[in-house]
């Protein structure tokens, strides 16, 4: 369990900004080293232990701004005692890229480097962490997880006085500060790790700055844990929605100023802040009572006043219809029971497998909707590489007002998707949850 002690360890966090840990890359740069390798850290501020953390180039929660139509090449290096690859978490890029070590490329062995070089097609905020078929969990435990910010090629005029990056993420600590072991798992379908104490870009929560009364700001959200589904609740801030999972939105309010926060989703948010000073407004993770993420104190002089918030521009990229009558059509039913040691994590039946016949095999263009039953008492987050997709009305007669890629199916729930099959590959549609991934709850879609 996540204690209020873990939380208040964070406390003596200044309020001088969040660091932008990482590098930008622009059209026609060279290639970009990255290491994951081993690093000790003390995570908690008022622990004895210290993790054994793995990182990239020394640091957790790197933030990667490229801008759109620029070429990333980043060489990972290995030096880790895991095969590893990267995946690009919502990017619609080249199927040889998408980093599924045992699926699109080999693992990258220990002492070994591998070079992705891809142009990703639309801006937003995307997920890096690994993605070895039965080899992810323990990677991503250690930290090894960042951001890809693709800026617009021709940036939105956002009157904003700040632009932050900000991955969540767990860890299971022990009291002493050190990293729980992990142990190999004896169930058949592992409900997933939920660490005790939470990070925001690798530091302790809650992260503290201070802005203008008045004032607005840009919030990127991804969420990183293993396995921890939460809610997002914001205090004392006006919070409007631009993008979800990378993808633009027509702008909205929360409702009941919360939102659900699944492994694998992103938010893009505009906040607007109280116009006196003095006052203090949160970013709120609701567990339990409720932990903070961020605060955000007005100070200063008051900003001049701001103009309406418009929606980002569209993503032209995306199809603006879907042929509904022409679709491929395929149930997906998904079962498993922690508690019972002959009912593993299957998707129609069976655990993944990268050989054999895929869930879906279609020609590039076709229009497929899935229908995902979950007939589990979790909450099921699944995502699917390679595509964006659209979230279904109950009876067939349209789609919710924004796309997705990370999806999430409440317990005995049926959730129905739709999207365009448009890039040619195999693709995964995978449980967020790594060791429910590593577990085999995933499949793999082909398009040709």
């Amino acid at each position: 369990m996540i204690t209020r002690r873990a939380v208040t360890a964070g406390l003596a966090t200044s309020l001088t900004g969040l660091p932008r840990a990482g590098w930008a890359q622009e059209a026609g740069s060279s290639v970009q080293e990255f290491t994951a390798a081993p690093n000790k850290l003390r995570l908690r501020p008022d622990a004895s232990g210290e993790v054994e953390a793995w990182t990239f180039n020394g640091s957790l929660a790197p933030v990667m701004r490229i801008r759109q139509g620029a070429e990333l090449r980043l060489r990972l290096r290995n030096d880790t005692t895991l095969p590893l690859s990267l995946h690009f978490h919502g990017v619609r890029g080249p199927n040889a890229m998408d980093g599924v070590g045992g699926l699109t490329q080999e693992p990258i062995a220990p002492g070994h480097s591998y070079e992705y070089r891809l142009t990703p097609p639309d801006s937003g905020i995307f997920l890096i962490r690994p993605c070895v078929l039965g080899s992810s969990a323990e990677p991503q435990e250690r930290g090894l997880s960042g951001l890809l910010i693709v800026e617009e090629a021709n940036p939105p005029q956002i009157d904003q006085d700040q632009d932050l990056a900000l991955l969540v993420d767990d860890w299971g600590l022990n009291n002493d500060g050190s990293l729980a072991p992990f142990e190999k798992s004896a169930e058949a379908a592992p409900a997933g790790r939920l660490g005790s104490w939470l990070s925001v870009n690798g530091k302790p929560t809650p992260q503290r700055i201070e802005a203008p009364p008045g004032g607005r700001l840009r919030l990127r959200l991804a969420n990183a844990c293993n396995a921890r589904a939460m809610r997002l609740r914001f205090d004392g801030l006006k919070a409007y929605v631009i993008a979800i999972d990378g993808q633009p939105t027509s702008t909205f309010e929360p409702l009941r100023a919360s939102l659900p926060f699944a492994p694998g989703t992103r938010y893009d948010l505009l906040v607007d802040l109280a116009p006196e000073a003095g006052t203090t407004g949160a970013v709120m993770a609701l567990i339990g009572d409720g932990l903070p993420l961020l605060e955000i104190a007005t100070a200063g002089e008051m900003r001049p006043a701001l103009p309406a918030v418009a929606p980002l521009p569209a993503n032209t990229k995306l199809p603006d219809t879907i042929k509904l009558q022409n679709a491929t059509r395929k149930d997906v039913m998904i079962k498993g029971d922690p508690k019972t040691p002959n009912a593993p994590w299957t998707i129609n039946g069976a655990a993944g497998q990268p050989k054999g016949t895929p869930l879906v095999k279609v020609k590039r263009g076709s229009p497929v909707v899935l229908t995902l039953m979950n007939q589990t008492a979790f909450m099921q987050p699944l995502h699917l590489h390679g595509h964006s997709v659209r979230l279904l009305h109950a009876l067939d007669d349209g789609w919710e007002p924004y796309w997705l890629d990370t999806i999430q199916v409440p317990e005995n729930k049926t959730t129905r998707i739709a999207f365009v099959a448009d890039n040619p590959g195999k693709w995964l549609l995978a449980s967020t949850v790594a060791e429910r991934f590593d577990a085999g709850l995933w499949t793999w879609i082909e398009v040709t």
